[in-house]
């Protein structure tokens, strides 16, 4: 974290409390509901690691077109903190994004600029430099994000996106939600470039990195990020060190398979949970805790409130299986 930073305004703080809350709770419910077996769809969860997705989305104030991993949960929350349509999607209903047939994985909701997750490592960052070509050309002033782990930086298509996007000029940003693993496998059995950061400078990006665990510092680099790239027709590479917080997929812990440290992952990152941060940092902007609790209530009863909706809403029909699936012109 820049020890120089400026303090946010106090209402941007609340804003990165009250998406970093919905999305860090909206996890939670998952965790407590998901052994009733209504929710039929696998979760990669998002838990430890929001604060990147909420600093970025929040950073580009409703400008961004996201494109995100597996991990979807936190970037489609981020973006457009719609519970409704998550949760119908979750519980595999009508009301979803992909009316209940895509799943955790697929969450789209375009209308919102949270143009697609896809589910295949990697896939979303071609797509999302295409999108950024349109943008460019159609002068929309939107920016493309591609959302990924640092496991898609083993991919080829990686590395051909971001050449792409240097050589046509395209004021993108790549967000790499580093978490030092691909699955359990860590960076350095699978790369050999020591640093993210320096191995795509020469690919013509401006690169980025922050260690903070900080929304407040994400959020910061992140408007710098993209300030610049518009400005000077750039893509930037955004290196965000994380710690996701459960299993690669699923809503349990993974201390048991041995490949990290409970204690280590407990004392560098749940100690300075961006999410526990945020929240004390309100009281130097003299929000207090009645206030906090009310917000935090107004989440709480969006996120009761959208699975009631979910619950009475229809699950699809077989007539439906390929509706979606293919482009059909109105």
């Amino acid at each position: 974290m820049r020890s120089d930073r400026e303090p946010l305004p106090k209402t941007t703080a609340i804003q990165l409390y009250r998406s970093l809350f919905l999305a860090r709770r909206s996890e939670e419910y998952i965790v407590e509901h998901y052994p009733e077996n209504l929710m039929r769809t696998p979760m990669h969860m998002s838990m430890g690691q929001e604060f990147v997705c909420v600093g970025v989305c929040a950073a580009l104030d409703g400008t961004a077109d996201v494109f995100a991993s597996y991990r979807s949960h936190a970037a489609f929350l981020a973006q457009t903190h719609d519970t409704d349509r998550f949760f119908s999607e979750l519980y595999g209903r009508t009301s979803g994004t992909g009316e209940g047939k895509g799943g955790s994985m697929h969450l789209a909701a375009p209308d919102q600029g949270h143009i697609l997750s896809s589910g295949v490592v990697a896939t979303q960052i071609p797509v999302a430099v295409g999108a950024a070509f349109a943008n460019l050309r159609l002068a929309t002033g939107r920016t493309a994000v591609a959302f990924f782990g640092d496991g898609a930086a083993d991919a080829g298509v990686f590395w051909e996106s971001l050449n792409s996007a240097a050589l046509f000029r395209l004021p993108m940003l790549f967000v790499c939600e580093d978490n030092g693993y691909a699955v359990d496998t860590p960076r350095a059995a699978r790369q050999v470039a020591a640093s993210l950061t320096e191995a795509v400078k020469p690919f013509g990006a401006d690169a980025y990195e922050d260690d903070s665990g900080d929304v407040e510092s994400v959020y910061t680099l992140a408007r710098e990020a993209v300030t610049k790239a518009r400005r000077d027709r750039r893509p930037a590479f955004l290196n965000i060190k994380c710690c996701r917080y459960l299993e690669h997929v699923g809503i349990g812990t993974d201390w048991n398979w041995g490949y990290r440290d409970q204690a280590t992952v407990e004392r560098e990152w749940i100690a300075r949970d961006a999410l526990k941060v945020q929240r004390a940092r309100l009281a130097s902007h003299q929000v207090g805790e009645s206030a906090i609790a009310a917000l935090e209530q107004e989440i709480e009863s969006a996120i009761q409130a959208s699975v009631q909706r979910a619950s009475l809403a229809p699950i699809p029909t077989p007539d439906r299986l390929h509706a979606g699936v293919f482009h059909a012109k109105a």
